[in-house]
């Protein structure tokens, strides 16, 4: 229930993201929908499609296009009051890549895939959506140029994996740790504005 709980709220995050991005771009509502429910669950269901979980989580259960919608809708209301609390909404962003980085390992192992497609469909899942709106909206993505994001995930996803191999007891902890090795990398990261070094 709170794996779900968390689940939602990065999903809700990261639609808002998207419906900001196709207010920035000037789209129209059904663009903003679109780059919400892109954002919100195209990485669980490029995760889901990989491991033959079909149909996707995300088409299974109408509440994650509803939270997508929804969060569209508000960024079309209130756009404005949203953005001038952007803090909260990177914050709540950072939340979701933690929980989606546990998600993704978590549907990985149960699939008994080893431990390069564990570390992979953890990074997918927390940054497929966000890659795939800045690809529709015409940007090369975010993740691929500074962010430490997506590096956040690779390491937390190395967590789960590694903890994996010294021990099968204490599995909570191992999905505990995993969320919050990733929300502190991120935090941490947008609070000293760290980035990759550019080639």
């Amino acid at each position: 229930m709170i794996l779900l709980s968390l689940d939602l709220l990065g999903t809700f995050a990261f639609a808002i993201t998207g419906a900001v991005k196709a207010a920035q771009k000037e789209l129209d509502w059904f663009g903003a929908i679109a780059l919400a429910c892109a954002t919100g669950v195209c990485g669980g269901i490029m995760r889901d499609a990989l491991l033959g979980n079909t149909p996707p989580l995300a088409l299974q259960k109408p509440i994650y296009i509803i939270v997508c919608i929804f969060a569209a809708i508000l960024v079309i209301i209130a756009q404005k009051k949203i953005i001038s609390h952007w803090v909260f909404i990177r914050i709540a962003d950072a939340i979701g890549l933690g929980a989606f980085t546990a998600i993704g390992a978590i549907h990985a192992e149960n699939a008994n895939a080893g431990g390069v497609a564990v570390v992979g469909l953890a990074v997918l899942t927390a940054v497929g959506g966000g890659m795939l709106r800045d690809v529709l909206a015409g940007e090369i993505p975010q993740v691929l140029k500074s962010e430490i994001y997506a590096t956040a995930a690779i390491i937390g996803g190395l967590f789960f994996w590694i903890f994996g191999l010294c021990t099968d007891q204490f599995y909570n902890a191992k999905v505990v740790g995993t969320i919050i090795i990733t929300i502190t990398l991120r935090l941490y990261a947008m609070y000293a504005k760290l980035k990759l070094p550019k080639t």
